[in-house]
């Protein structure tokens, strides 16, 4: 068989794992480590597995990613998530819909520690829809608010799938994360501008909460921001500054977190211990991605599939904007079946050399593809961060959700238009870090 039949194989063939819920790492080693040897030879590819293996693991760059996920986990387990979102509600529970606006406001405050879309929906989820049912919300309404918040966190720093996407693409991780909290900003003030018109249209979807409280309480209740606002700024902060590598920033910000919870009285020895098996866990899950990613992409080039796509698409006579659509829109569909790392490594070796040889910038691309992605996981059929709420709020049918979600995915097309037509919005900030 030729490379390139090889290769095509090797694709179907991991789709078909993946689909078959093998584990992401596991499937890319697996078709990595036999591409190889059957394009070349069973000892290369033993070669090629141990290069990879000891490639990815002595990879310092790659050190940022259990810090950031240990100073999430010790926030996240230290409970502070239920006070964030009260002192938010303090600040805007009067308002109609002040609710579904505190749950937007805390998500994104949650999520520039967290870094994790999936445990901003699940914290804030647990903390926030109770709270509106209380006030009797509509269900479509409040769960809504909760999926579309969630989505931040892979968009507002540390986001732990832009650090990934820089890793697979060399894209500098510290631009990156700066390129993102601009579009993240904005797509938080987005989200709460789409709940004043909810509101507005159908004020019977959000009573307004009864009881009043005084500016003295909303004042104690700032207690609760000041952790995370003091993490966000030392460590990106630095990083924008230029006083930290994003690695020394992620050190930084997990030791702050620590010592910070520890202050407080937050971190018990067993939030202590499931912190750090949290982070063990996910830290060896998207290490082994890593390495099969590496694999992976060995194989492909081997195959010359890559190289023969790139120089097709480029040959033809068409608009890169039309191209571009089109691969968005790929993005957004694989992310109704995938999560969003597995859409990442098995895409970008094809897709990446695509959209740089069309002209675009990788950092500007990769906020994009993380949107449209994001779009995906509230998607009908397997809209994952649906689930996640579906699987903690059982009582509400998921269509119903599904149903609620639908104004936030059109505001998330809108914005995507938006950031192709002026990409400055992303750019301006890493250029001026620079």
């Amino acid at each position: 068989m030729s490379p390139e039949l090889i290769g095509v194989l090797g694709l179907i063939i991991l789709l078909v794992l993946i689909f078959l819920r093998v584990p992401v790492g596991l499937a890319l080693f697996l078709v990595g480590f036999l591409g190889v040897s059957l394009i070349t030879r069973g000892d290369v590819g033993l070669a090629q597995l141990s290069m990879a293996a000891f490639g990815t693991a002595n990879d310092y760059n790659l050190s940022v990613i259990p810090l950031f996920i240990l100073m999430g986990m010790f926030l996240s387990y230290s409970g502070l998530g239920k006070e964030l979102f009260s002192a938010v509600n303090a600040w805007f529970g009067r308002f109609r819909g002040g609710l579904a606006i505190a749950t937007i406001g805390a998500s994104s405050i949650f999520a520039s520690i967290s870094g994790s879309s999936n445990a901003t929906t699940a914290t804030i989820a647990r903390v926030s829809i109770p709270e509106m049912n209380k006030y009797n919300y509509k269900t479509t309404f409040s769960t809504a608010a909760v999926a579309a918040g969630g989505t931040l966190g892979s968009l507002i720093p540390p986001s732990v799938i832009l650090i990934i996407y820089g890793a697979l693409t060399n894209v500098p991780i510290g631009s990156l994360l700066i390129g993102g909290f601009v579009p993240g900003l904005l797509l938080t003030l987005l989200f709460i501008l789409l709940v004043h018109f909810q509101v507005r249209l159908n004020p019977s979807i959000a009573p307004i909460q009864a009881e009043p409280v005084t500016l003295k309480e909303k004042m104690i209740s700032l207690k609760a921001i000041w952790p995370f606002l003091l993490i966000f700024l030392i460590s990106i902060g630095g990083i924008y500054l230029g006083v930290f590598t994003p690695s020394e920033a992620g050190g930084i910000g997990a030791i702050l977190a620590f010592f910070v919870t520890i202050i407080m009285r937050r971190l018990s020895f067993k939030n202590l211990i499931d912190s750090l098996d949290e982070t063990l866990r996910l830290t060896v899950m998207i290490f082994l991605i890593f390495i099969g990613a590496n694999l992976f992409g060995s194989f492909l080039a081997l195959s010359r599939i890559p190289a023969h796509l790139t120089n097709a698409v480029v040959s033809i006579d068409v608009s890169k904007y039309l191209i571009l659509a089109l691969i968005l829109i790929v993005y957004m569909f694989l992310g109704m079946f995938l999560e969003g790392i597995a859409i990442m490594t098995l895409t970008l070796p094809i897709v990446y050399p695509i959209i740089t040889s069309l002209g675009f910038d990788g950092l500007w691309f990769g906020i994009i593809m993380v949107i449209m992605i994001n779009i995906g996981v509230l998607t009908p059929p397997l809209g994952l961060s649906v689930y996640i709420i579906s699987g903690i709020v059982r009582d509400v049918p998921i269509e119903q959700i599904f149903r609620g979600v639908i104004p936030a995915i059109c505001i998330m097309v809108a914005f995507t238009v938006l950031l192709i037509v002026f990409p400055e919005i992303i750019t301006f900030l890493p250029s001026l870090a620079k």
